[in-house]
């Protein structure tokens, strides 16, 4: 488990009756998915023979529930479809569905979240494309270390229920970004209070609460440290319980005394070190495409037939 500086712990992480997680703590590629004695990595979990089995209930709640839904008519519905059609951050979950969705991550493989590759089409400067690859996952764990006090603080009063973590090298090793995710307690309204305190208050922009990077010996981000944050980006998502955030730095572990939010380094006329590397689009490219992964994963799950 990381230390509070970020840094990886000496003994990898076991899940559920001593299954190992793949995390940074070894500083190694994962192993190959899908091997004979289990089914991909679950969050929290052993390789189950077949993970798609938690995701259905039992023929006899599946009956119940849908005579429930005949019995509430065509509103509600309507209500849950709004959601499950893909809306973004305008569209709310509604109450079910939004916890539902706050619940999954244990259920969903950590490739699913964190893909080995990321893949950005226009995501670099002047629309370059962009491809990541992940060098490290961090062990789940609360969120108690991961981050400066100002930033733990002005987050706080979503809660935090569990935090997901991963780094990742761009195509030519010179930046790495960390890539989280905080699956929290709130429900929907304390989550667009939070989202609305931030986008009024600029504080996404604010160098004291930028997010930590993880660090993973044996890699190419095992010196990247806080001095080593370059740029970083923090999203409060609303129809999820979810803060998806990513912070980027040079694979070179040099240490940059003047950092810039994504937003400001990504800027056509950008003029600074990470602006000119380039590192404003990896954190906004990256935060993008685990946002849209989880929310996509989010939604299929909770359509999925009983």
């Amino acid at each position: 488990m990381p230390t509070a500086s970020g840094a990886a712990s000496e003994a990898p992480a076991r899940g559920q009756g001593g299954a190992p997680w793949y995390g940074g703590t070894t500083g190694q590629l994962p192993p190959p998915w899908g091997v004979p004695q289990a089914g991909p990595q679950l969050w929290g979990h052993p390789y189950p023979a077949n993970p798609a089995a938690r995701l259905r209930p039992p023929v006899r709640a599946a009956a119940i529930a849908a005579c429930l839904v005949l019995g509430l008519g065509l509103l509600g519905g309507a209500a849950a479809g709004s959601w499950l059609a893909g809306g973004g951050e305008g569209q709310p979950a509604a109450g079910e569905a939004f916890h539902e969705a706050g619940d999954l991550w244990h259920s969903l493989p950590v490739d699913r979240i964190f893909p080995r590759t990321v893949r950005g089409e226009g995501a670099g400067p002047g629309g370059a494309d962009r491809i990541w690859t992940r060098v490290a996952v961090a062990p789940d764990s609360t969120c108690k270390g991961a981050f400066d006090p100002l930033l733990a603080k002005a987050l706080s009063p979503a809660g935090c229920k569990r935090l997901l973590r991963a780094t990742y090298v761009d195509a030519t090793s010179s930046s790495v970004t960390t890539v989280g995710l905080v699956i929290t307690k709130a429900d929907a309204g304390r989550m667009r209070a939070l989202r609305h305190r931030f986008t009024s208050e600029d504080l996404g922009e604010r160098r004291d609460l930028m997010p930590r990077p993880y660090a993973a010996k044996g890699t190419a981000a095992a010196g990247f440290g806080d001095a080593q944050r370059a740029s970083w980006v923090v999203r409060v998502l609303t129809d999820v319980p979810a803060v998806v955030y990513a912070v980027t730095g040079f694979a070179d572990a040099r240490r940059v005394p003047d950092p810039q939010p994504a937003q400001a380094a990504a800027a056509a006329a950008a003029t600074s070190a990470p602006g000119q590397a380039g590192l404003g689009h990896d954190a906004r490219g990256l935060a993008d495409r685990i946002e849209r992964g989880f929310r996509k994963a989010a939604a299929a799950a909770t359509e999925a037939p009983s």
